[in-house]
C-alpha cells in the first residue's frame, strides 16, 4: 500500500472530537474525586469538631472558595489538554496566577499581624497533617482523573499530567478543609498550596508513563 493510500484510507470516515463529551467526561471525574475525597475525611479523618459554628463555617468556606479559584481554571484548561493537540491554545502561565494571589494575600496578612504571632500563624499544630493528609487523600481522585483523560488521547503528557495533579490536589484540599481546624491565610497560603503545588509536580513527572497510548 502507498503512503498516499495509507493517508487517504485513515482520513476516511473521520469524525469531529465532541467537545461537550470531553466536558461532560472530565467534569464527572473530578466530582467523582471530589465525593471520594469528602467521604474520605468525613468517615476517615473526620469533620472537625466546630463546624456547628455559623463563623467556622464561613471561615471552612473561604479556604474552600480559595481552592476553588485554583481548581477552576485548572479544570478547564485540563479539558483543553485532553485532546489531541490541544496544549497549543493552552497558556499554563495563567494557571500560576492564582496561586500568586493566594501568597499575596497570605503575605499582606502576616503584614498587618504582630510578628510575634508570624510562626503561630504558619507552624501550627496541624501543618504536619497538612502535608500528609493532603497527597494522600489525592490519589484516589488523580486515578480516576488520569483514566478518563488517558481516553482522550492527550498530545502533551508531562503539562497534562500535571494539571491532573493540580486539579486532584485541589478536590484533595477541598475536602480536608471540612476536617482541618487552622483557618490562617498564611497557614492555608504555605501548606494548602505547597501540597497542592507537590501533586501538581508529582502529576508532571508520572503522567509520560500513565498517559501514554
Amino acid at each position: 500500500m502507498k503512503t498516499e493510500d495509507l493517508i487517504d484510507l485513515l482520513s476516511t470516515n473521520v469524525e469531529p472530537v465532541d467537545h461537550r463529551q470531553i466536558v461532560r467526561n472530565i467534569g464527572m471525574a473530578v466530582a467523582t474525586g471530589a465525593i471520594v475525597a469528602l467521604a474520605i475525611v468525613l468517615f476517615v479523618l473526620g469533620p472537625r469538631a466546630d463546624l456547628t459554628s455559623l463563623r467556622i463555617w464561613l471561615q471552612a468556606a473561604l479556604k474552600i472558595a480559595a481552592t476553588a479559584v485554583i481548581l477552576v481554571p485548572a479544570s478547564i484548561y485540563l479539558i483543553r489538554l485532553a485532546r489531541p493537540g490541544g496544549e497549543q491554545s493552552t497558556p499554563a502561565a495563567l494557571v500560576v496566577l492564582p496561586f500568586i494571589a493566594v501568597m499575596l494575600l497570605a503575605a499582606l496578612s502576616l503584614t498587618f499581624a504582630p510578628s510575634e504571632h508570624w510562626k503561630g500563624s504558619i507552624l501550627s499544630d496541624e501543618w504536619l497533617e497538612c502535608v500528609i493528609s493532603i497527597p494522600l487523600i489525592a490519589i484516589v481522585p488523580f486515578a480516576v482523573i488520569i483514566w478518563v483523560v488517558r481516553q482522550m488521547a492527550p498530545t502533551d503528557l508531562p503539562r497534562t499530567g500535571a494539571l491532573v495533579g493540580l486539579v486532584a490536589g485541589c478536590v484533595s484540599a477541598i475536602g480536608y478543609a471540612f476536617h482541618c481546624a487552622d483557618d490562617s491565610v498564611p497557614f492555608f497560603a504555605l501548606w494548602y498550596g505547597g501540597t497542592i503545588a507537590l501533586c501538581t509536580l508529582a502529576g508532571w513527572k508520572l503522567g509520560p508513563k500513565l498517559l501514554r497510548w
